[in-house]
């Protein structure tokens, strides 16, 4: 790289840096008494100009400083990558500890990772609960808990439960429910929960002309418990410091924000079809929604609870801190996969 390239990514950095700290527009006097007095101001406001003309910055009001782009920040994530190796979360060992002692109680776990997040980056964190289709069916449980309702537990092999409550349009006593539960595990024990869904339920049911057998009505029900619990659900967490950031002054803002929260198939969504393997990812602008969302920045990453994938991160205004947020984003991920991996977690009695 030619030593004028290199020092206008050093001066987008600072200006970055420098307005995530302050939120302020950045001038070339900013950047040359507390980063940059090895350079001219001349040169500075050239490569000012350089980089607005690149589109990473822009100035609001004519002689105002200049504020970072969406493009900006995009560059200014890309530039971090090196540095990030060498940040690292610092309460790891807790969170190890609070992983192993709430091993059998999932949920209260995940509670405790987003409030975390949350207290950590002042951002709103969530927690996507794993996706269990690549789990193994280990046991399964039906009660009739009342009239025409009936409770599913299902058990998978990672020791993970998961329960869901049906309404049913039949009557079936004890007597029956203990037969049919007693199919199912007979047929589908070890098998795995997708392939139970899509290939072996999927053929049993089917429309017929005849009426439906109490055998095809209860599969049915089972199909739905499966599919029902196979879906990703997000948890929100965060305290008032999220909503109290300038960024939320803009009452549009806070309403696409909360558009945000309310579209989980879109962030579902939005995840996996950027998921590429990597220890984390940062979308933002046109990467959030076609861009409606271009305010905001997406920093999660995605990590396995029992070998059963699920994603964590936070939701943050472009301005925040990238390095941290980054790094404790990535480490959690990784040490809940690397804690909880199957066969590895050893709980403490």
């Amino acid at each position: 790289m030619k030593k004028n390239e290199i020092r206008l990514n050093v001066t987008l950095k600072n200006l970055i840096d420098e307005y995530i700290l302050n939120n302020e527009e950045i001038s070339s006097r900013i950047l040359f008494e507390k980063y940059m007095k090895d350079v001219s101001s001349a040169t500075l406001r050239i490569d000012l100009n350089k980089l607005e003309q690149c589109g990473y910055i822009w100035q609001p009001h004519t002689s105002a400083g200049r504020i970072p782009t969406v493009k900006g920040f995009k560059k200014y994530v890309e530039m971090l990558g090196e540095e990030l190796d060498d940040v690292s979360y610092p309460r790891l060992d807790n969170l190890r500890e609070l992983l192993i002692n709430n091993y059998k109680d999932t949920p209260l776990g995940l509670h405790y990772i987003i409030q975390i997040l949350a207290q950590e980056s002042d951002q709103l964190s969530f927690v996507a609960e794993p996706e269990i289709s690549n789990g193994i069916l280990s046991n399964i449980e039906v009660f009739n808990i009342s009239k025409n309702k009936l409770l599913f537990v299902v058990s998978l092999d990672s020791g993970m439960d998961k329960t869901v409550i049906l309404n049913c349009k039949y009557d079936i006593n004890e007597q029956q429910l203990k037969k049919l539960v007693k199919y199912v595990r007979d047929e589908y024990l070890g098998l795995r929960i997708y392939d139970i869904i899509n290939k072996y339920l999927s053929e049993m049911i089917e429309e017929k002309d005849e009426p439906a057998s109490l055998l095809n009505l209860f599969l049915n029900e089972l199909h739905k418990a499966l599919v029902e619990i196979s879906g990703y659900f997000i948890h929100f967490d965060g305290n008032m410091a999220f909503i109290e950031q300038p960024e939320f002054d803009n009452k549009e803002n806070i309403m696409k924000f909360f558009n945000i929260i309310q579209r989980q198939d879109l962030l579902i969504n939005t995840m996996q079809e950027n998921d590429n393997d990597s220890n984390y990812e940062v979308l933002m602008g046109d990467q959030l929604n076609d861009g409606l969302w271009h305010e905001f920045v997406l920093i999660y990453a995605k990590y396995e609870l029992f070998d059963i994938p699920g994603y964590l991160g936070i939701i943050s205004p472009l301005r925040n801190d990238y390095r941290k947020n980054i790094s404790m984003v990535r480490d959690i991920a990784k040490t809940i996969t690397e804690t909880t991996r199957r066969g590895r977690i050893v709980p403490k009695f």
